[in-house]
């Protein structure tokens, strides 16, 4: 559910960026691709992941950077608003390793904290086409959630924020320039895709690239952050849903 703006500097090795299509890469077939987004969309982040995850990244800023713990938090709070994660923030005027923050700031017990609806191993059966995960959370940690969903195996690729990277500059959701490249590399018309996502500022880039939007109001939101929400916000999205499992039986109304 994050989003931001402008490009950020990557900084040390990482899993391999987005670019070029691989060689020999299938074309999508057909049908409809579907991108999922991974917190408050497969699962209720908001119940208490997210608690967490603030005040890992809080106390992370208040060690490296040596401040106090009001302005640990409003750099995070800040950086987040303002570049859509408190990592790109931190790149780009602190020169941080993404890496070693990424690690130290999601080094907790994921599984005991996941809240989700029941039966998405049989939701994720049924649903028809491919499933891609598209997250500005890290890579470990969106493992660990899917496989605490159970749903693991109905995901082949895997977006997170180390592979948002474009001409080596850090392009999270909802960067268009990201966007793009990463249908190319999937070889997937925008016109057969389908993001599903609890953000409906995530869902308007990927609209006005002609995906088919979804979105997710099922979960809690994050206090005191933005009020994503409004009538006129909504209508941004194609199908507004508040159980993944109305997926199956909304995909005719789907609308660009």
């Amino acid at each position: 559910m994050r989003r931001g703006r402008g490009a950020v500097p990557a900084r040390g090795k990482g899993p391999r960026t987005l670019g070029r299509p691989e060689a020999g890469a299938p074309r999508a077939q057909g049908g409809l691709v579907f991108f999922f987004d991974l917190d408050d969309t497969l699962h209720d982040a908001s119940h208490s992941i997210f608690r967490q995850i603030d005040t890992r990244m809080t106390d992370y800023v208040e060690r490296h950077l040596s401040v106090d713990r009001e302005e640990a938090n409003r750099l995070r709070t800040l950086y987040w608003r303002r570049y859509g994660a408190t990592l790109l923030g931190l790149v780009r005027h602190h020169a941080v390793d993404a890496a070693h923050f990424l690690d130290q700031t999601h080094d907790f017990d994921v599984a005991s904290l996941v809240r989700s609806e029941r039966g998405l191993t049989r939701l994720f059966a049924r649903l028809p086409g491919r499933k891609v995960l598209l997250t500005n959370a890290p890579m470990v940690y969106a493992n660990a959630v899917l496989r605490a969903l159970a749903v693991h195996r109905h995901f082949g690729a895997r977006y997170t924020i180390e592979t948002m990277r474009v001409h080596g500059c850090f392009r999270p959701k909802p960067s268009r320039l990201m966007l793009r490249a990463m249908l190319a590399r999937e070889r997937v018309p925008a016109c057969r895709a389908v993001l599903v996502e609890d953000s409906t500022v995530n869902l308007k880039a990927a609209r006005s690239l002609g995906f088919r939007t979804v979105l997710m109001t099922g979960h809690g939101a994050r206090p005191g952050v933005f009020p994503d929400l409004g009538p006129r916000r909504m209508r941004r999205a194609g199908l507004v849903i508040r159980s993944l499992h109305e997926l199956t039986h909304g995909l005719r109304r789907l609308r660009r």
